[in-house]
């Protein structure tokens, strides 16, 4: 036995340990997962996604990776389960006022920056949808920043990606008018889709997809869109709240 010194033996015990409880505590947090719905429908699961200029990196949930032109990609959806609903049937992800029409006009209405009003108001006329319904979107979206870009590779005000602009007509994305009447031509479209009255799968079909919506026969159960569906019926909701509404002509 040595002098009165400490134990090296001891301490690369204690050192890995530490390693070993540091590997669990990772091991205990969930892989990050992603639905990429490209524009033909089809759909891949990755952990994780990386946009590189006008192409994304997606590296797949079975290995392996593939870089796809941005073009390609209808949206991005965080693929994480929330667990505290049931999955079959899927619950509405939020309670709206019933029989609320997105195309009737609420008399009372959303905060929306003077910059941008009348071109909510031209838009939400134009496709007979409610302009607190569009400003409660936007303002979920991009909070009113006309030049805001997500880490998902959406852009402007209504964070369009750029498949969907494509097919709406939009060239310009960031500008405000064009990109605000194509989300708002959207959001018309899907009115038509499930119901003007049903805003809970018309918002779940903004975010994630109506190939979602369809799959899962109702409002999926990712939680990025049943908080998403929460977050905008709530501000549609405080918008039209004790107001009553009018048809939009």
């Amino acid at each position: 036995m040595t002098g009165g010194g400490r134990n090296p033996y001891n301490r690369e015990v204690k050192q890995g340990s530490a390693l070993v409880v540091a590997f669990l505590a990772l091991a205990a947090v969930p892989a990050r997962a992603e639905l990429v719905v490209l524009d033909d429908g089809r759909f891949l699961r990755a952990v994780a996604f990386a946009l590189e200029g006008e192409r994304v990196k997606v590296e797949l949930r079975g290995g392996g990776s593939l870089t796809i032109d941005l073009q390609r990609v209808e949206r991005i959806v965080d693929d994480e389960i929330d667990r505290s609903e049931p999955l079959l049937p899927p619950r509405p992800a939020a309670a709206a006022p019933a029989g609320r029409s997105v195309r009737s006009v609420s008399a009372a209405s959303a905060p929306i920056p003077p910059l941008f009003a009348q071109l909510v108001a031209e838009a939400a006329k134009k496709h007979r949808l409610d302009p607190a319904l569009v400003a409660a979107v936007i303002r979920a979206e991009s909070n009113f920043s006309p030049r805001a870009v997500s880490p998902k590779g959406a852009r402007g005000l209504m964070q369009l990606m750029p498949a969907t602009a494509r097919r709406l007509g939009v060239e310009r994305p960031f500008d405000p008018a064009e990109n605000v009447l194509g989300g708002t031509a959207y959001l018309s479209e899907l009115a038509d889709r499930y119901g003007e009255t049903n805003v809970d799968l018309i918002l779940a079909a903004y975010n994630a997809g109506e190939g979602a919506v369809a799959t899962y026969g109702g409002v999926p159960p990712f939680r990025e869109t049943r908080n998403y569906v929460r977050r905008v019926a709530a501000l549609w909701g405080a918008a039209g709240s004790g107001s009553g509404s009018v048809p939009n002509p």
